[in-house]
């Protein structure tokens, strides 16, 4: 079709809006097929994948597009964008608890899978080791867009999606860590494996640190800054995102693991438009997958993957997913308190998407030997694990128990402002069973002076608060608090109870605005007084 048109001398502009046409029309069914994968219970991204497949050269042919350079440029700044969103929405307290086994998987974890996949793909392939270990580290990590994606919306037990939420979110740095010196080491005569180790250090050690560093300075930033639009605050944050990526890895540092941290952060802070920025980067980062997953769709040839490289697609699938990864989980997880069950669930949950396809890219680029035929085994295994993985997760996790379908998440039915201009912020907080403000009534809450609760949400219902309102578990409270009493404000509502009758000596607090209902007391009768008659009273 492509052919047609430019012979036809149709001027350029056509052609522009020939590929604007194809893109509105792909990314509008794309955003309506979630809604059907989401009710059959399909990953959305193997949709995604297959617009790609089905619109590219062995399809309908209305796009041709094979640049792996384009496709990794695109789809690094793709993973930027899933990855500043996913660590945004992490709550720091949930993943606390569970930061040292995610880490383990992250890193331990990765080496054992990518070791044993290699050693599997020796075995089966015609490559040396070097390169087998290579097509191994590609595939040895899992990937936060499809365990985001999988995950939303299922009421998964705490601590095992917390995990994996965890793990594909740091475990990135080290797939790509292992990529490039496993290239580094095939291209380079002189290099030895044991030169990874110190680069492995400095990757991580800088990346973290970079990523904490700046994560505090846009925190500062955002909160003392006063833009004129509520709009360019999500563009600031994810300016810094950017910044901290490239800056990282300018300095041969994991710019990945740096926007990770920066990410949890800035969502674990106090920050002007929150909310805001929240929805900016939620729809960014949907976006993001459709587009990254439907270009590495126009990218593969279906019918020659399918032809050469289906059996050693299928074999090292089998592998990586009832092998390599269990034995993965099971190494990295010793020293910790998991079940057979949870061993078993989090084996199974070791998604592959978009960031081993990007990574198969870096062979081709790089000019590796065999690099065209390891695109074509990752992209095959990328498509199974999502597609047979992504779509029993559910079922699996309810047949094991660690599923609650009848747990409701909480809706944001109002939309959050920040009142820079006015020095003050609603801020969302959910009630925790523990905090001292459960049972109480609002006005006895020793509140920050110029703090007000606009709004309670309680089971799916809003709720308009007076002083007789009495708080309960799980409430979600919207309160209207000057930022400098923010920090007041949230040892009222947890577990301070001292600091808080300190703050109210000390004149920062409201007292309660009702007098103490107590009946007054009795007068005691004196013992010396003596009662004197009356004819009238007595008659």
């Amino acid at each position: 079709m492509l052919e047609i048109l430019f012979s036809t001398g149709i001027p350029e502009i056509f052609h522009t809006n020939y590929y604007l046409v194809l893109f509105a029309l792909l990314a509008i069914i794309s955003v309506i097929a979630t809604r059907f994968a989401t009710r059959y219970g399909v990953p959305a991204l193997v949709l995604f994948i297959g617009f790609g497949m089905i619109a590219g050269s062995d399809g309908l042919k209305l796009i041709n597009f094979s640049d792996p350079f384009l496709a990794q440029l695109f789809g690094t700044v793709a993973l930027v964008i899933i990855l500043f969103d996913g660590g945004m929405q992490t709550k720091w307290d949930a993943v606390r608890k569970v930061m040292a086994p995610a880490l383990s998987l992250a890193t331990v974890g990765v080496v054992v899978t990518a070791g044993i996949v290699g050693i599997a793909a020796k075995l089966i392939l015609p490559i040396g080791w070097l390169e087998a270990l290579l097509l191994g580290s590609i595939v040895g990590s899992t990937d936060a867009a499809a365990v985001f994606s999988v995950l939303s919306g299922k009421n998964i037990q705490e601590n095992l999606a917390r995990t994996l939420e965890a793990e594909s979110g740091t475990n990135d740095p080290m797939a790509v860590f292992l990529t490039l010196g496993f290239i580094q080491l095939i291209l380079s005569e002189k290099a030895e494996l044991l030169s990874l180790i110190p680069q492995f250090f400095w990757q991580m050690g800088v990346g973290g640190i970079a990523g904490y560093a700046f994560g505090r300075f846009a925190v500062w930033v955002l909160n003392r800054i006063r833009l004129d639009s509520g709009g360019l605050y999500p563009v600031l944050g994810l300016g810094f995102a950017f910044f901290v990526f490239s800056a990282s890895a300018l300095i041969n540092a994991s710019g990945f693991l740096a926007v990770y941290i920066l990410a949890l952060v800035i969502g674990n802070s106090d920050v002007p438009y929150r909310h805001a920025i929240f929805r900016f980067n939620e729809g960014l980062a949907w976006m993001m997958q459709i587009l990254m997953f439907i270009m590495l769709g126009l990218m593969v040839a279906p019918q020659e993957m399918f032809e050469e490289f289906l059996v050693v697609g299928l074999l090292l699938s089998v592998v990586l997913t009832l092998v390599a990864r269990p034995i993965g989980v099971y190494i990295s997880l010793i020293p910790f308190h998991f079940n057979f069950k949870e061993f078993t669930f989090l084996s199974w949950s070791g998604l592959k998407g978009a960031v081993p396809i990007i990574l198969a890219t870096y062979p081709m680029l790089a000019g590796v030997e065999h690099s065209q035929s390891f695109f074509n085994v990752v992209f095959f295994i990328v498509l199974t694990s999502t597609l047979v993985q992504g779509a029993t997760i559910s079922p699996l996790a309810k047949w094991l128990g660690f599923e609650s379908p009848g747990k409701k998440q909480q809706k944001h039915t109002i939309e959050l402002l920040s009142l820079g201009t006015a020095n003050a912020d609603i801020i969302e907080y959910i009630v925790n069973e523990d905090d001292d403000i459960v049972g109480k009534q609002i006005r006895d809450l020793l509140l920050p002076k110029g703090t007000l609760i606009n709004a309670i949400i309680r089971e799916d219902n809003i709720t308009t608060p007076t002083g007789h309102t009495v708080i309960q578990s799980n409430d979600l409270l919207f309160i209207l608090v000057p930022k400098e009493n923010i920090a007041r404000l949230k040892r009222v509502l947890t577990k301070h109870r001292k600091d808080v009758v300190a703050d109210a000596e000390r004149g920062y607090c409201e007292l309660p605005d009702h007098p103490e209902e107590k009946t007054p007391p009795k007068k005691r009768r004196n013992r010396f007084f003596r009662r004197k008659h009356n004819p009238k009273e007595d008659a």
